[in-house]
């Protein structure tokens, strides 16, 4: 099909230039999966995976928010190496009985440990998308790991959402037991704002540029809004509209001619 235009003709110059550039491309590439298939390998030789949900439960002394954090850690690092599909299978054998011990819906486990075999794929210090992604544009594969993480760092809240919160369940479109729509409704929209509020933090920008106390309240504010508690939930909306508010009143710099 290449030869339906000059201009794209695979002629025997092209397809060496075409098979350097790919090797030249896949050498990031192929050294990241190699040094994390030592953490995939010393996982699986040791035994240490069959293992992983009591010692869990143990270090996290039966705190929920611990072992649901310990369970993101495992699956971040088991997705390191190898591809979401296997990255979600291992975990779910290995990590999903801790939650589901601790009271969380056997779906929202395994949503939580699918979501994070996602992420993953954009979790330094392998990344494998932003490398592959790097490899192809030609950018640097390390700058790219780390804006793509930033871009991306508020959604790994989300899943704590749905776990921590009987309520939370609600974002899988799932009504919880003894739950009502009101509940679905408020949990979805501190949600949202929480989002909203450490995105605002990360970025350093809201309706314009943070100042240093306007980025630290609306990070701390993100990080309350999506742990599931009514207290939380007001200092955290609390902090979000004293940002806004000071956004809203500070005069725009007028700038001389």
């Amino acid at each position: 099909m290449s030869f339906l235009r000059r201009d794209t003709a695979m002629v025997p110059r092209k397809v060496v230039a075409a098979l350097k550039n790919g090797s030249l491309q896949m050498l990031n590439v192929a050294a990241t999966c190699a040094a994390a298939g030592i953490i995939v390998g010393v996982v699986a030789k040791t035994g240490l995976g069959l293992k992983f949900s009591s010692i869990v439960i143990d270090y996290a002394g039966g705190s929920l928010l611990l072992t649901a954090i310990y369970t993101a850690l495992i699956v971040w690092i088991v997705g390191l190496a190898v591809p979401v599909t296997a990255s979600y299978i291992i975990c779910a054998v290995i990590a999903a009985p801790a939650l589901i011990k601790l009271g969380v819906p056997d779906f929202a486990a395994h949503m939580f440990i699918f979501y994070y075999a996602v992420l993953s794929e954009v979790s330094p210090p392998t990344a494998l998308s932003p490398f592959a992604a790097a490899a192809i544009t030609g950018g640097d594969p390390y700058k790219t790991t780390l804006q793509s993480w930033k871009y991306t760092l508020p959604a790994f809240l989300v899943p704590f959402v749905f776990v921590l919160d009987p309520a939370g369940v609600g974002l899988l479109l799932k009504m919880p037991k003894d739950g009502s729509v009101l509940q679905v409704v408020w949990i979805t929209f501190t949600a949202f704002m929480g989002i909203a509020a450490l995105v605002g933090g990360v970025q350093n920008w809201l309706f314009r540029k943070c100042h240093l106390i306007e980025r630290i309240l609306l990070i701390a504010a993100g990080l309350l809004l999506v742990y599931p508690t009514p207290v939380a939930d007001f200092i955290g909306l609390a902090r979000m509209a004293a940002v806004v508010a000071s956004q809203k009143l500070r005069r725009p710099i007028v700038r001389a001619a």
